[in-house]
């Protein structure tokens, strides 16, 4: 379920419109918990999980096939910029500033001052 060109798929084979399917999406919520989830390597897919239980996001999935590409889009630009947001835990407080966009470490040298 990470993969929107999968979701696509689903979409086009008629699955999201299928009820023992729809049942087999609600019995994967198990995944969510955390004795199961350790072993995601895309855990993103449990957001995608949760979507899939709405009726009007399989039916957009359904309707709508240029989504995927929207989607794959919005995927891919996360993936690109979140290492910019990953904060490692030797960073300065100037660097943990910078990442999160600045404004933090004056605010906490003026609280010291």
């Amino acid at each position: 379920l990470a993969s929107p060109h999968y979701l696509d798929w689903l979409a086009s084979q008629g699955y999201l419109r299928d009820p023992k399917f729809i049942r087999y999406l609600d019995y994967l919520q198990y995944w969510k918990q955390p004795q199961y989830s350790k072993f995601l390597v895309y855990p993103h897919c449990l957001r995608f999980l949760d979507l899939l239980q709405h009726e009007e996001v399989r039916t957009v999935l359904t309707n709508d096939r240029t989504i995927c590409l929207k989607i794959t889009d919005q995927q891919f630009y996360h993936w690109l910029h979140r290492r910019r947001h990953i904060v490692e835990p030797e960073a300065t407080e100037a660097e943990i500033s910078e990442a999160v966009g600045g404004g933090a470490a004056e605010a906490a040298s003026a609280d010291k001052a």
